[in-house]
């Protein structure tokens, strides 16, 4: 940027830090911090005021959620079709954002309300609406996705519209950048997910690229790489595998594994081979270059200012978080049903990923962990669903062989029955066979490292 246009942009954003700004700017933004990311103690455990409010619509809901479920995946079916032959809808960028789909993802959405309706009523085989298959997809998990989505979806604009990203953006970019090759705001992205919910930091992130923020090879790295586990999950898997004890040393080697494939990731295909190209029509509006003579903090501080001003519009910030929560159950739910489902049948009813774990075991061999052909089982099998691994790796006799188990799981991040299902629902832009290809390298990429720091654990 030449030095006229640096001036120009300076005296712009000075002319917007004014104290209705400023109050502008904090007070959504210490609240949205509260709501998302401040983890607090419920019901016996630490969690979010986003997760608690979601908790206690379900639990006032009750029984009627899963029927609620399936017919939010009804409405995304029945106006999918609507859409085809509505030219009203079709000029309607609300309606063809909810309802616009390719044939695939119509057969997929159509595959979801099959399954969500043979588990809600009972027709079919137990291999599908069985208690560990569509029962634990549509009464736990989705149940619980429709009141997750529609607080975080309401609440987002919180985040996202009153200049909290672009504080935070200045003031890490230069560590980002260099490190993971992303762009500041994306450590919001992380935290979110990290004190959170790894949902939201996958909603967080679709929308930041539909608007223009990220290019597609940032928001597929953030979407694949930076929506993680969230402590509370950790601390389950933990528990599953009667490990509950090793939780701070557990958590450290999470932590240092995930930096690290989170430093090799973004520089090895498939995400390298993204494109560094915005979301169809959406405007570029990454803009990150600081000024000469110009601190990052007063930086932020006139960024953040800037975007508070332009967000003073409630009705408009209603009807964008109304449409982040509409998004995310018309598009996302239905997605979560058809490929968890698919995936759980097979990890319950067929060797198909003991098979497919089998190489794994000379390398756990290599790496000198107990019973490594039990282990190996595991390895692939977290694809279906987060606590699978743990699920079956929990008869194991050894610590440090739960403890890798537990590890490598939680580090996978990439799991079909959620993550996985969310981010092919959402418009980050990553394939199924993308996920498959970024599963395995973040298995092949950690385990060595669990794998060492269970050598120095035990």
């Amino acid at each position: 940027m030449d030095s006229g246009k640096e001036k120009g942009k300076l005296e712009q954003l000075q002319n917007d830090l004014t104290v209705g700004h400023l109050l502008l700017f904090i007070i959504p933004s210490v609240l949205g911090i509260f709501l998302f990311m401040i983890p607090i103690q419920y019901g016996g455990e630490m969690t979010i005021p986003v997760a608690i409010m979601a908790s206690e619509l379900g639990g006032a809901l009750g029984t009627a959620l899963p029927s609620i479920t399936l017919a939010i995946i009804f409405i995304s079916v029945l106006g999918s079709i609507i859409y085809q032959f509505s030219s009203a809808m079709h000029n309607s960028p609300f309606f063809t954002s909810l309802f616009k789909v390719n044939l695939f993802w119509f057969v997929v959405r159509v595959l979801g309300l099959l399954f969500a309706a043979m588990t809600v009523f009972q027709i079919g085989p137990a291999a599908v609406t069985g208690e560990y298959i569509g029962q634990l997809l549509l009464n736990d998990l989705l149940s619980l996705l429709v009141t997750v989505f529609l607080f975080a979806g309401l609440l987002l604009p919180l985040l996202l519209n009153f200049g909290l990203l672009e504080f935070v953006g200045s003031l890490v970019i230069k560590v980002m950048r260099p490190l993971f090759r992303l762009p500041g705001r994306s450590a919001i992205d992380c935290l979110t997910s990290w004190v959170g919910d790894g949902t939201i930091g996958v909603l967080l992130t679709s929308k930041q690229y539909e608007e223009g923020y990220y290019t597609k090879r940032e928001a597929a790295v953030i979407g694949t790489t930076f929506s993680v586990v969230s402590i509370t999950f950790s601390i389950a898997v933990l528990d599953a595998l009667d490990l509950a004890y090793l939780f701070g040393p557990y958590y450290l080697t999470i932590v240092v594994a995930g930096i690290i494939a989170a430093l090799i990731m973004p520089r090895i295909p498939p995400l390298s081979r993204k494109p560094d190209t915005y979301y169809e029509g959406a405007e570029a509006k990454a803009d990150e270059t600081i000024p000469e003579g110009i601190n990052v903090v007063k930086y932020g501080l006139l960024q953040a200012t800037h975007q508070a001003g332009k967000s003073k519009d409630i009705g408009v910030i209603v009807k964008s978080g109304v449409q982040n929560a509409l998004d995310m159950w018309f598009g996302v739910l239905p997605v979560v049903m058809a490929f968890g489902t698919i995936a759980l049948v097979l990890a319950e009813n067929t060797p198909l990923f003991a098979w497919l774990g089998a190489p794994f075991q000379p390398l756990l061999a290599l790496l000198q962990i107990p019973e490594a052909a039990a282990a190996a089982e595991t390895m692939v099998v977290g694809f279906a669903d987060m606590f699978l691994p743990a699920t079956l790796g929990g008869d194991i006799m050894s610590d440090q062989t739960r403890f890798v188990i537990g590890a490598v799981s939680v580090t996978q991040l990439i799991y079909m029955s959620e993550v996985g299902g969310l981010l092919l629902g959402s418009k980050v832009p990553v394939n199924f066979l993308d996920l498959v290809l970024i599963f395995l390298l973040r298995t092949l990429i950690t385990l060595p490292v669990i794998a060492l720091a269970s050598h120095l654990i035990f």
